[in-house]
């Protein structure tokens, strides 16, 4: 089963000085999993990088994406509809978290990698009780 990325751990997984940086670096640093990020997180965390890391940071994360280094999944028409879904029964969720839902629901992914231990434990996936929330 492949590990499902969103935004905040992609973002600590770049910034060293982030709180999270060093859990997220060392979890995936001995994770064998394929690393999974939905389309609608690389904008997010590319202009989180960009504004602050800089141009050089945000280079490096795209180059990671070119290398395959960490893969991306596109959204269907059914994930966006039931990122709606999700979005209209969730009024704290936004539209990249209801996609990272989706797709996790999608592929029958119990775990999510992320910082957002808020949104996340509050959701409840059509296809499990709750996510197990890494790291």
């Amino acid at each position: 089963m492949p590990l499902l990325l969103d935004t905040g751990a992609l973002y600590a997984l770049a910034d060293a000085d982030d709180a999270w940086h060093p859990r997220v670096r060392d979890f995936l640093s001995e994770a064998r999993q394929t690393l999974l990020a939905p389309v609608t997180v690389v904008p997010e965390t590319a202009y989180l990088i960009r504004t602050r890391l800089g141009a050089w940071v945000e280079q490096q994360f795209v180059e990671s994406l070119a290398a395959a280094e960490i893969m991306m999944e596109n959204l269907t028409r059914a994930d966006l509809a039931r990122s709606g879904e999700l979005v209209r029964k969730y009024e704290f969720l936004g539209f990249v978290d209801a996609s990272v839902v989706a797709i996790a629901e999608r592929l029958k992914l119990r775990a999510l990698v992320t910082t957002d231990r808020r949104d996340f434990s509050r959701i409840q996936p059509r296809h499990i009780h709750s996510f197990e929330l890494l790291p």
